[in-house]
């Protein structure tokens, strides 16, 4: 057997040539080993040595240094040690030859040991200074048999035939050489737990520290890297240790392997318990977050990875789990050598930052090994800055379009993967160019102005940049910019540069840009600058763009130099024209003299005109008289210009009145005519009065002007009235008005035609208190001068007020001075006149109120006496009742609460102004039978409305004695003197000593209350009633019974006539008592009258009453034709005819008048009830008077009657028969006459004031028992009628007699033959067949109620 030392030889050799053959080339491992057995022979390494010759010589290398890896394999352990030392001790470099081949062994180390463990394993160790590299680090497994000793080699399990790498030199890369972990590790000890473990200085403790720290170093001590094993406490649930190992970065089935072992080095007693092992590795993850700046809206990546293998993973946000989502998406990947997993998170949000922690998990039956990370994740806003955020370009402007602005959008970051976008919207659409610089987009617009037409100006363009994260986060910012076009602004003028003062005028400022702010115009007159601010004379549109000013009366003030300024954003364009004012008096300050007078024929007349002398314009004046002009020259009186000139009329027969007035002209041929001197003629005989002032008779009246020469104005406003009286003129009324009052009316006319009446109003209403104030004693007993007053707060009450609170004072002031208990008497000449002062003034101050302009956003509640204001202005956020509360000097109060969601429907801005008057509610008119019992209030809302408005309103009753109440406004369009009380869409509510008004709509309101009439009401209403209904069923019975016995008692004409009167007259009431009805229904429910309805009824009311009058007049004169004509025998067709015609014509033509004359003045019916009006305009007489003259013919036709009954004529044709039908026709009108002339006589005496209740009693109820007194006397007291009645009781009686009467018939219509009730109207036609003498008599008729009752006069 060849010795070992030629052996190891022979191997080296072999393995050189080997190395050899590797540097020549092909497919040949870089590590060839050769196992070389023991018995290996001589010869074949001799002839291995051959064949490597054989192939060196063929080859030509350079030398080489080669590291070769031999694995030696021994059957022998105990040789292990031998060829340690052998090698250990072995002298190299150790040179040789083989074929030519010159090769040396410089170095000889042992670095891996293997010895046998099991069938297919083996215990591999490394030697010193040799380690195991890294690749294989976590494949290391210890043997079982590995010793306590500490200082022996670690051996770890490799499969056999051995195919990993083997130990290499020891480098700070080889396994277990770095930076050492620290592995969290605990363990379960099935024993009790002792307080002792808590102390760490206790026996126990150090005793169970030491002996666990020492087995777990054993167990661990191999681990790769294994530095050591401390025990840092002890926790109870039995015996939890706490320990740290740290080592190498460690495998989970290298942990478990030494965890198996741990027991073998620990002692039985402490009962380990092997199953419960866990280990945490907090620093072995890699974690890994992308993007690293995160932004809300991003997807955000986690990764977490670990050299171990591990297939659960549980991710947490802060201690919560997370699950898959919508916002959650994970994925897992696992290899034999690692493990990963990713988290995405989608669109991110604020909520989403925090700490985000990986787990990896693996376990088995001994141990659970755990790997985490945690990362904290910090979500950032996008914010993006502009550098503009609203930004206006002028896009017809040259610099604009040259260079367009530069608009961009940056974020505070730079982030290598930001990107932009620029979006564009809106009606202009200018684009430009993007570009992209660091964290900035920009866009650089190119301005074009035909993109930008004039009527798109002002409008604006949204540019919208977008900036993406590049990882899911986008946000974007708006850059609007407004696109203006620099106006063209043009004014033009409705006359060419001049007009005349009083003349009209407008200017027009039209712009081809309509998207504007403001227009405003200013007047230039030299070094002033006057700007217009009258909003009733300005009106302005924005499709045109346009702005007319309308000057309706010009003064000096509209001189100037007119500059009409369109502003927009950032840019204002004017243009100007210039307007001179010529003078030309105004017509009210030409003073004539007469203002009337009488004249006599082809005698001269002076007429005078007169202006004031500061006019330094002349004007051509010529006198019209009667369309004839006459030219005249001035004459200067005082502080006047006069222009005389003396007429004479020639033509005297041909007109009594003249008109003249006097023609100023100016020198642009403009004029004015003064008011009409009114002249009348009167003949020379007449004279009474001759003097200075000028002729007439006796009372006549001349009206002459208020001259004063010395007034700066030259004369003062009003009138003086001379009424010729004994021979001489006497001064009869004084209108003149006082200087100061004149002097207020002026500024007044001029101030409200003031291009700056608004800010000029404070000064003139301080101005028109004090002189109200001081002229108290005039005003008290003088109706010119407090209509003048009216006249001026109605002037200026146009004009709008800054809601200042000594200006609203000033105002209110004014009004309670002349609202004082003072100016009574003067307050009822003035509701004489045509309009109502009254009802101007109410006007005047809702007027005023509604145009406050709020100051600060604030209307001040403001006190006068006798008047309070309060008022709110509307905000965005008003969420309150509107609700205010007044009280008088006399303690009356009244509450006004509008609701919150009516106050919402208002406009923001509007203000809702009330004004309370304890005294103007009285001097309006009411009527006689009611009060006002209570404060007026008036609300005013500035916003337009058209919709109801619901409001409610609590008045104090002031005397509480007056009983029900209405809820009444003041409508100004109910009449045409100017307004009326009125109840529509008002509902009152008593409630003991107030009465609740809800209405519907606004204006000035206040409540009427009656005397407490309520007992004499209801006995006179069942009179009336009750009346009623006996005289409509005696009517219905008496029509049924004449159409019942029609054909019996109609035998001749004269009863025929009679019976067709009777008919018609018993019709007619009964037609006239339904429609009372109808009226007394609208009355009793006592609401608002619809005048329409009102209208008719009085009208039909009307017509059938003095029907049943003149049918009455008709009977009366059928009998006075019987007995005056006895001769005369007229047909009875003609009788018909004039019955016919009287009795409906007649009345016919008097209501058609009457309502013709009195509707278009509003004076028809009465204001309380549907009657003919008494007070206004007298309609009531269309009725009375042919009543009475009705009665008075009937009571002469009656003392006719008797007095040819009581002495008959020789000559008298009548038989007795016709007699009977007399003395039957007689007696009734004698009867029937006297019951209509006394009812109507007590209805007049219940118009005249404070009558006896008895009168209205009597008139009641006689009248409404006019139906019965018909048909007792007019048809049951008829003999023959009543001997009908009784033959239509027996039928058979009844058919024999109406055979016996067939050959009387001379004409039976078809018509006539049909039902008694169908007959009827033809009888009151007259269609009937046979004629007979019968007697009965004529009836009455009646009217109407007083106070519910019935009667028409009151």
């Amino acid at each position: 057997m060849p010795s070992l030392i030629t052996e190891g030889l022979r191997c080296l050799f072999l393995l050189v040539t080997a190395c050899s053959q590797t540097s020549q080339g092909s497919n040949f491992e870089p590590f060839i080993r050769y196992v070389i057995d023991s018995e290996l022979v001589e010869e074949n390494f001799q002839s291995e040595m051959q064949r490597q010759k054989r192939n060196m010589l063929i080859f030509d290398l350079p030398p080489l240094e080669y590291t070769v890896d031999i694995e030696v394999s021994l059957t022998d352990s105990s040789f292990l040690e031998p060829v340690k030392d052998y090698f250990k001790n072995l002298n190299l470099p150790v040179s040789t030859n083989i074929s030519d081949v010159e090769m040396t062994v410089s170095n000889i180390n042992i670095t891996t040991v293997c010895l046998p463990s099991g069938e297919n394993s083996s215990c591999c160790s490394c030697e010193d200074g040799y380690a195991w590299p890294s690749v294989v680090c976590g494949d290391l497994i210890t043997c079982p048999s590995v010793s306590l000793a500490p200082d022996l080699p670690c051996g770890y399990i490799k499969e056999m035939p051995f195919s990993g790498p083997y130990c290499e030199p020891q480098t700070k890369d080889s396994c277990g050489m770095g930076e050492p972990i620290v592995m969290d590790m605990s363990v379960r000890l099935d024993t009790d737990f002792g307080d002792d473990l808590r102390d760490s200085s206790s026996e126990l403790y150090k005793q169970y520290k030491a002996d666990l720290e020492k087995a777990f170093n054993a167990s661990y001590r191999c681990l790769p890297g294994f530095v050591s094993a401390t025990v840092t406490g002890f926790r109870p649930g039995s015996v939890f240790v706490n320990y740290e190992v740290k080592a190498g970065a460690v495998s989970f089935e290298q942990i478990a392997n030494a965890n198996k072992v741990t027991p073998q080095f620990l002692d039985s007693s402490y009962h380990l318990n092997p199953a419960t092992y866990t280990a945490e590795i907090t620093n072995q993850t890699n974690f890994i977050v992308s993007p690293v700046d995160i932004f809300e809206g991003d997807t955000v990546t986690l990764i977490c990875e670990i050299n171990s293998t591990s297939k659960n993973v549980t991710w947490y946000h802060f201690d919560q789990i997370i699950s898959t989502s919508m916002l959650y998406s994970m994925e897992k990947k696992v290899t034999p050598k690692s493990s990963r997993s990713t988290l995405k998170i989608a669109s991110i949000m604020m909520k989403d930052s925090g700490s985000y922690k990986c787990t990896f998990t693996n376990s088995d039956q001994f141990s659970t090994l755990i790997y985490t990370a945690t990362k904290t994740i910090a979500v950032s806003p996008l914010y993006i800055t502009p550098n503009f955020n609203d930004i206006t370009v002028a896009c017809n402007s040259p610099e604009m379009q040259a260079n367009g602005p530069l608009l961009s959008c940056c974020i505070d970051k730079h982030l290598p993967s930001l990107t932009g976008h620029w979006e564009v919207n809106g009606a202009i659409n200018i684009t430009g160019v993007s570009s992209f610089s660091e964290n900035c987009t920009e866009y650089k617009l190119n301005i074009n102005e035909s993109l930008c037409s004039p009527e798109k100006s002002g409008t604006v363009t949204t540019y919208t940049c977008e900036l993406q994260t590049g990882h899911g986060a986008r946000r974007s910012e708006n850059i609007r910019v407004t696109y203006f076009r620099t106006a063209h602004v043009t004014i033009s003028s409705s006359v060419n540069s001049v007009v005349s003062e009083g003349y009209a005028f407008n200017l027009t400022c039209e712009s081809d840009v309509s998207n504007y702010e403001s227009i405003s115009w200013k007047i230039q007159s030299g070094n002033d600058t006057k700007i217009v601010d009258c909003d009733a004379c300005i009106k302005t549109s924005k499709l045109p763009a346009t702005s007319v000013l309308t000057v309706k009366s010009a003064t000096q003030d509209w001189s100037g130099t007119y500059i009409c300024t369109l502003s927009q954003k950032h840019a204002e364009s004017s243009a100007n024209v210039t307007i001179e004012v010529i003078s030309l008096p105004l017509k009210q300050n030409i003073l004539i003299d007469p203002i009337a007078a009488p004249m006599r024929c082809k005698t001269q007349q002076a007429l005078e005109c007169c202006i004031s002398a500061n006019t330094k314009e002349d004007y051509t004046v010529t006198f019209v008289v009667q369309q004839n002009e006459f030219q005249v020259e001035e004459k200067k009186k005082g502080n006047l210009f006069c222009y005389m000139y003396n007429y004479t009329e020639t033509e005297c027969s041909k007109t009594k009145e003249l008109r003249a007035h006097c023609r100023f002209i100016n020198r642009i041929g403009q004029e004015v005519n003064s008011e009409s001197i009114r002249l009348h003629l009167i003949a020379d005989e007449e004279v009474s009065c001759s003097d200075s002032f000028g002729i007439g008779i006796e009372g006549d009246t001349i009206i002459k002007p208020c001259c004063e020469l010395d007034n700066p104005y030259g004369f003062i406003r009003g009138s003086k009235s001379y009424k010729c009286s004994g021979k001489s003129w006497k001064l009869e009324r004084n209108d003149c008005l006082s200087e100061p009052i004149n002097n207020l009316l002026n500024s007044a006319e001029s101030l409200v035609n003031s291009p700056e009446a608004k800010a000029n109003l404070p000064n003139y209403l301080a101005e028109l208190k004090e002189n109200t104030e001081k002229e108290q004693n005039i005003i008290n007993n003088s109706s010119a001068n407090l209509g003048a007053i009216v006249t001026i707060l109605d002037m200026i009450s146009s004009i709008p007020a800054d809601a200042e609170e000594l200006t609203i004072q000033n105002f209110l002031s004014t009004v309670d001075f002349i609202v004082a208990d003072s100016t009574a008497k003067v307050w009822e000449d003035l509701n004489k006149e045509e309009i109502l002062k009254s009802s101007l003034l109410l006007r005047s101050v809702e007027n005023f109120s509604l145009r406050l302009q709020p100051v600060n956003n604030t209307i001040p509640p403001v006190s006068a006496n006798s008047l309070q204001l309060q008022g709110i202005v509307v905000t965005e956020n008003n969420n309150m009742d509107y609700n205010k509360n007044f009280r008088s000097t006399e303690n009356l109060t009244v509450n006004v609460l509008i609701d919150e969601t009516e106050i919402q429907t208002l406009s923001q801005n509007s203000t809702i102004v009330s004004v309370m008057y304890s005294k103007l509610g009285h001097i309006l008119l009411q009527n006689e039978s009611e009060y006002l019992n209570g404060l007026l209030l008036s609300t005013t809302v500035s916003s337009n409305r058209s919709q109801k408005f619901d409001i409610n309103m609590t008045f104090a009753k002031k005397n509480l004695s007056l009983k029900m109440p209405r809820c009444v406004f003041w409508n100004f369009t109910l009449n045409k003197v100017g307004g009326g009380w009125d109840t529509n869409g008002c509902t009152p509510t008593e409630v003991e000593d107030y009465v609740i008004c809800s209405c519907n709509h606004l204006t000035s309101f206040s409540i009427l209350m009656s005397p407490d009439k309520s007992s004499q009401l209801i006995f006179e209403d069942y009179i009336t009633y009750i009346g009623l209904a006996i005289s409509i069923l005696s009517l219905v019975v008496c029509i049924i019974i004449e159409s019942l016995v029609w054909k019996y008692v109609t035998n001749n004409t004269t009863s025929y006539m009679r019976h067709v009167c009777i008919l018609n007259i018993a019709t007619s009431l009964l037609i006239a008592d339904i429609w009372f009805i109808v009226t007394a229904s609208i009355n009793d429910k006592n609401q608002q009258m619809r005048r329409g309805i009102c209208f008719v009824a009085t009208f039909f009311i009307h017509l059938f009453y003095l029907c049943v009058f003149f049918w009455m007049l008709s009977l009366g004169l059928i009998l006075f034709y019987r007995l005056v004509f006895i001769l005369h025998n007229t047909s009875k067709t003609s009788q018909k005819a004039v019955a016919f015609c009287l009795g409906y014509g007649c009345p016919f033509a008097i209501a058609a008048i009457t309502i013709a004359v009195t509707l278009p003045r509003n004076n028809y019916t009465r204001k309380d009830v549907c009657w003919l009006n008494w007070k206004d305009s007298k309609a009531l007489l269309a009725f009375v008077i042919p009543a009475l003259i009705i009665v008075a013919m009937n009571l002469f036709i009656t003392a006719v009657v008797i007095i040819k009954i009581l002495r008959p004529t020789i000559g008298d044709r009548s038989n007795r028969q016709e007699r009977n039908s007399l003395f039957q026709i007689g007696k009734s009108v004698a009867i029937l006459t006297p019951l209509l002339g006394l009812t109507w006589g007590f209805g007049l005496a219940t118009i005249i004031k404070n009558s006896h209740r008895i009168f209205h009693i009597l008139f009641a109820l006689l009248n409404a028992l006019q139906g019965l007194f018909i048909l007792v006397f007019g048809t049951l007291w008829d003999k023959k009628i009543q001997e009908a009645l009784l033959k239509r009781n027996s039928m058979s009686k009844w058919s024999s007699q109406q055979t016996k009467s067939t050959s009387l018939i001379l004409v039976t219509p078809m018509l006539a033959m049909s039902y008694p009730f169908s007959r009827t109207f033809n009888n009151l036609c007259g269609k009937t067949g046979k004629y007979r003498v019968s007697s009965s008599e004529p009836s009455s008729s009646s009217s109407e109620n007083t106070s519910k009752a019935y009667s028409l006069l009151n």
